[in-house]
């Protein structure tokens, strides 16, 4: 089992701080311009995991002060008319950020239909125009998951420049914009996958690790170094003697010579939804040119 000493990462308690934060600066930005933030999220269909998070995001949206305008749509839904409902947010000047979530119905083209939200907009980070901003070093809203590990990752070892860091998994929701930040940050990068050779190797080496896999297990006890800190990405349900449980794609039992590991669950999770909050508060400051520190000094 995992020894004590293994410092655990709290994503939990970090994204509970990040939304007081985010909650107090609502208040400040009412009180400064009787302007609210407000995030639009359009859901397609009846999936339920979807709609669990669908439902998350709008309690959280409207507990720290911002406005919540979610768009149920059913799953007969037509490409043209979730266009032209994106048209119309795209419009609606009370709306600074827009997210459809994801997966769509197979019918729907989910690369035409982020292509549409407007880049300023887009709060999941997911539009070509701020990968793009993201991978030239510019301002950009930067997809929500790879945002919160680097959160994670400055809270506990401070600076990380000159690090050696393996990601593992190179999604564009996680793993590519995880190594840009992670470059961004001055790391040295290797970003590994499922045709990676020498993968235990590479990771023996690293002083950092974060998985994205989606592969329960990936990473066992004997690739990590000790003292590494390791950011586990992975969602995944399992199921054993009839018990159904929630895990990640590193071996948690095998990571007790780890010097810090996020949990799965409590981990990363908790701060997906607390970095797309930050991310409308971005946009709405963006929009109408108001400077955090502006507010700050209110």
């Amino acid at each position: 089992m995992r020894p004590s000493d293994t410092a655990l990462i709290d994503g939990k308690a970090f994204a509970a701080g990040l939304v007081a934060r985010l909650a107090d600066e609502v208040l400040d930005i009412r009180a400064a311009t009787g302007l609210v933030p407000g995030l639009a999220v359009v859901l397609v269909g009846e999936d339920p995991a979807s709609a669990v998070y669908v439902g998350a995001k709008h309690r959280q949206t409207m507990a720290i002060g911002m406005e919540s305008f979610v768009h149920r749509l059913p799953a007969a839904t037509s490409q043209a008319e979730l266009m032209a409902l994106l048209d119309r947010l795209n419009g609606d000047a009370a709306v600074h950020g827009i997210l459809v979530q994801l997966p769509l119905p197979a019918h729907l083209d989910a690369h035409e239909v982020i292509a549409a939200i407007a880049p300023e907009k887009d709060v999941d980070g997911f539009h070509v125009t701020n990968a793009g901003l993201l991978a030239t070093g510019q301002d950009a809203l930067v997809p929500c998951t790879p945002l919160g590990c680097l959160m994670l990752l400055r809270d506990r070892l401070g600076d990380l420049a000159g690090l050696k860091v393996v990601v593992i998994g190179k999604s564009n929701i996680v793993g590519r914009p995880m190594a840009q930040l992670l470059m961004h940050e001055d790391c040295t990068v290797t970003v590994a996958h499922s045709r990676t050779r020498n993968l235990p190797d590479l990771c023996r080496a690293a002083d950092v690790i974060v998985v994205a896999a989606g592969c329960p297990g990936l990473v066992r006890g004997d690739w990590i170094r000790p003292g590494a800190t390791v950011i586990d990405v992975g969602i995944n349900r399992i199921e054993a003697d009839g018990v159904s449980r929630i895990t990640g794609d590193v071996a948690f039992d095998e990571a007790g010579h780890a010097g810090a590991i996020t949990p799965v669950p409590g981990g990363v999770g908790p701060m997906t939804i607390a970095c797309l909050l930050s991310n409308t508060l971005t946009a709405f400051r963006r929009r109408h040119r108001i400077p955090a520190s502006a507010l700050a000094a209110e």
